[in-house]
């Protein structure tokens, strides 16, 4: 017994399937040109957007607060510890005895290489965490006579990250072959968007919804078709996939007024506030639904999308209404699952404060409630139920066109096509 399409989560056709029809690919064209309608003038409008929003050349009042934060010319060079010595701290408690470390470590780049310089590690730094040979990073204070300054920054990381990076690559290129590439492609084009726009927009005097929402489709835009081809089910899948941006931009900003959040509830918030007090922190939280709603909505919609199109295809004979109720079939089982996806991708996010939660001798509602809390409250029942809403969007999406590019009036946006071309070719 085949599989039902309620267990089919695959996002790309079938390599054993049998070639469509021409008929079907013909319906398949004119499905595109209707959507189009619909997306052209929604990108060309985020292409504006991008136009108008992307952040100049000049530094933004955060950046140059921050700048002063640092003295200028310090850089970040790797080092090689040559030898650690562990003393007790002195001025401590007794009962509480502590161990504070000092290592001779050898600079291997920057303006300094090849110097021997000793440094300090600070007391979360215990001595038996760093052994001789093991790299870490410091901070170059240049001076102002010369006379530069080295401090322990951080452990170096830059080998397990690279590793993992590159595991990451080859696994998705091995089992995915040229779609998986071409989603990482994707996924670069959308590191570009949230480091090049997104967060110096953010930074800026732009409101932050409009820069989130900006960027989030831009990227969604590029991701979608370079990951899985110019065809009716992608198209259908980023028709569900705007709805869902444009709800979570609607539903996040009536409930972040509601719920009166103020979005300084960390400690990074309250460093970007001392940075610059006039940035719009509730509008932070709501940018930050929308980013994170992201991944889950072209999942839960390019599934969706591609289930109809092949009920569509397996049956042409069936009515949008039948093509419908079948399709939610489908996405009821997706629902059940994603939405503890959701949940719990927010909740293993904020587990350090659940766990401080769990300490404090205070009512659940009490906890629930607070400022920090309700933040994560928030935003996942904002991506809950903005993804639950696309499902049946998407679907009566697919379900629409699909139908509509069977009949007469579906065939006219290709026509017009063929006739301009004709008309160029003269």
């Amino acid at each position: 017994m085949p599989p039902s399409p309620a267990h089919d989560h695959a996002h790309g056709p079938d390599p054993d399937a049998p070639p469509p029809s021409p008929e079907v690919l013909a319906r398949r064209r004119r499905a595109v040109w209707l959507m189009l309608l619909l997306l052209v003038p929604v990108g060309l409008a985020t292409v504006v957007g991008l136009v108008v929003l992307w952040p100049g050349d000049e530094p933004t009042r955060a950046q140059q607060v921050a700048d002063t934060y640092l003295p200028p010319g310090t850089t970040y060079p790797d080092a090689r510890v040559a030898s650690i010595e562990t003393t007790p701290c002195p001025g401590v408690d007794p009962a509480q005895p502590a161990t504070c470390s000092t290592a001779v470590v050898e600079v291997l780049d920057g303006e300094g290489a090849g110097e021997f310089v000793q440094i300090d590690l600070p007391p979360e730094v215990r001595g038996d965490d760093v052994a001789e040979g093991d790299t870490v990073v410091l901070s170059r204070d240049p001076g102002a006579e010369g006379a530069a300054a080295y401090g322990f920054y951080d452990y170096s990381r830059d080998t397990p990250l690279v590793v993992l990076a590159v595991t990451f690559a080859l696994v998705v290129g091995v089992v995915a072959r040229l779609r998986g590439l071409a989603s990482l492609l994707g996924l670069g084009f959308a590191f570009f968007v949230l480091l090049q726009f997104v967060l110096p927009g953010l930074l800026g005097d732009g409101s932050p919804v409009l820069v989130s929402l900006v960027g989030s489709a831009a990227i969604m835009f590029v991701v979608l078709y370079l990951a899985h081809g110019f065809s009716a089910r992608t198209t259908t899948a980023l028709v569900g996939t705007l709805f869902g941006l444009a709800l979570v931009a609607l539903l996040g900003a009536v409930a972040v007024s509601v719920a009166r959040l103020t979005g300084l509830t960390s400690e990074e918030t309250v460093t970007l506030q001392g940075y610059d007090p006039t940035l719009d922190f509730s509008g932070l939280v709501l940018a930050g639904v929308v980013v994170a709603g992201l991944g889950v909505l072209n999942d839960v919609t390019i599934t969706q999308a591609s289930a109809v199109w092949q009920l569509n295809e397996a049956n042409p004979s069936m009515t949008w209404r039948e093509l419908f109720d079948r399709g939610m079939a489908v996405g009821r089982d997706h629902i059940a699952s994603t939405v503890y996806t959701v949940v719990f991708a927010y909740a293993g996010a904020a587990l350090p404060l659940l766990l401080l939660f769990e300490l404090y001798a205070q009512p659940v509602t009490t906890v629930v409630t607070s400022s920090a809390l309700a933040e994560e409250v928030v935003r996942t029942f904002v991506g809950s139920i903005a993804l639950v809403l696309a499902v049946p969007v998407t679907t009566a999406a697919g379900a629409f066109f699909a139908k509509a590019a069977a009949t007469e009036a579906g065939a006219a946006p290709e026509r017009g096509l063929s006739a301009l071309r004709a008309r160029f070719a003269r």
